[in-house]
């Protein structure tokens, strides 16, 4: 009787492992493995991305993501031909990439605010768009949000480029603006200015978003990606909105967790650090609005007649497969 017992016993525990394999298997079989572009280098400001991958955010919905910093692709073009499955996008790339029959779809806001402004050193006295008539401004390029927000802010002041002396300076807003190279500089409103702050600058922001609201920017995906795996869309859209809502609870935490990711951000000094914390700081109100998520569909009118306008768009685009608010909570 005992024989026959270990038999059984035996014979149990062989199905039981059998079937916990499986389950493990099934597990591994049903996360999805996700490559994420988003644009810029290692940064502070994608603290909410960093928190979603450690603290479990997108492994509790069954993703596995790898952050893409290679600032050369194309996000937009690879996610139309279906060789990515999510990027993080500004708002008019998506309308840009529709007019160019690129089936792209902007599923969830990263920024309430269009984070683009003009910054000037407080004796400049550049107090509002009609004050930069004459001015020498330094901008990355004549691409990108940084470009969009800088004719944004032309347009409230009843301006052309022709009514300025526009510069290429690429990513050097701070040195060409402290050394009295250039009157203003096109910046990220949550970065620059706050690195002149400590350095003792006094400094005067223009804010795009103070004058029109823009689509600023968010997750993006694919119509086929929508059609064939919808589920991993929201999923997506479910484990990034928690990375921002838990650092936006909890600063402390996502800055050192950030640390892990930003190359030498642990080992700044103590000054470096705080600069840091504040551009932290600073993304936080940018991600902060009523339905965190959510997009505008008056920001999207607007940025639709701003391209239209730049003759960026040479015809309408429809608006309606444009965005989506469907994959929100």
């Amino acid at each position: 009787m005992s024989k026959i017992f270990n038999v059984i016993a035996a014979v149990v525990i062989l199905f039981t492992a059998a079937a916990c394999t499986s389950a493990s298997v099934a597990e591994q079989q049903e996360t999805t493995a996700i490559r994420l572009p988003v644009g810029y280098i290692p940064n502070v400001q994608f603290a909410p991305l960093y928190v979603a991958i450690e603290k479990g955010f997108y492994s509790d919905e069954g993703l596995d993501v790898e952050m893409d910093y290679n600032m050369e692709t194309d996000s937009v073009a690879l996610l139309g031909a279906g060789e990515l499955q999510f990027a993080i996008v500004s708002g008019e790339q998506v309308l840009l990439g529709r007019s160019q029959d690129l089936p792209v779809v902007y599923v969830m806001a990263w920024y309430k605010d269009y984070p683009i402004g003009v910054a000037s050193l407080a004796d400049a006295g550049i107090k509002s768009p009609q004050d930069l008539r004459g001015k020498r401004i330094g901008i990355p390029g004549l691409y990108g949000a940084s470009y969009i927000g800088f004719k944004a802010l032309l347009n409230a002041g009843g301006l052309d480029e022709q009514d300025v002396f526009l510069d290429t300076i690429g990513f050097t807003q701070v040195e060409s603006l402290a050394s009295g190279i250039e009157d203003a500089v096109v910046v990220y409103i949550s970065n620059e200015p706050i690195k002149l702050s400590t350095e003792g600058y006094e400094v005067d922001i223009l804010a795009s978003a103070d004058y029109i609201s823009l689509v600023a920017n968010g997750l993006v995906t694919s119509e086929a990606v929508i059609e064939k795996r919808p589920d991993t869309v929201r999923a997506m859209v479910q484990g990034t909105l928690k990375g921002i809502q838990y650092t936006i609870d909890h600063p402390d935490e996502a800055f050192i967790i950030s640390e892990k990711y930003v190359e030498n951000l642990a080992a700044l000094s103590p000054a470096e650090k705080e600069v840091q914390r504040q551009v932290l700081d600073a993304s936080i109100v940018l991600w902060q609005t009523g339905q965190l998520g959510y997009s505008q569909p008056d920001a999207w009118s607007n940025m639709h007649d701003l391209l239209l306008q730049m003759d960026l768009l040479t015809a309408p685009v429809d608006l309606d497969g444009a965005f989506s608010n469907d994959f929100l909570p």
